[in-house]
């Protein structure tokens, strides 16, 4: 597992890219539905989500843009880790 430190705080790299990846080119430059359930299931790799993924999951609600739906869906699947 890759990691990035931005202001001091160590994050998930690969998260951080897809959230990037989910905002950039084509679309509305915010998170979906579809891409919340991505960003999950990439945090859910493992046998349970670490606390650099939460960390990473929080990070990515606060920093990244959703549709309104999608920042539901986000704010209820976090909920569940």
């Amino acid at each position: 597992m890759a990691y990035m430190t931005i202001e001091g705080v160590k994050y998930e790299k690969e998260l951080i890219e897809l959230a990037q990846a989910h905002t950039t080119g084509k679309g509305e430059g915010k998170i979906s539905k579809d891409e919340v359930k991505d960003l999950f299931k990439s945090a859910e790799d493992g046998t349970s989500v670490t606390d650099t993924e939460k960390r990473t999951l929080e990070y990515i609600r606060k920093n990244f843009e959703f549709t309104d739906a999608s920042a539901k869906l986000f704010d209820e699947m976090y909920e569940k880790i």
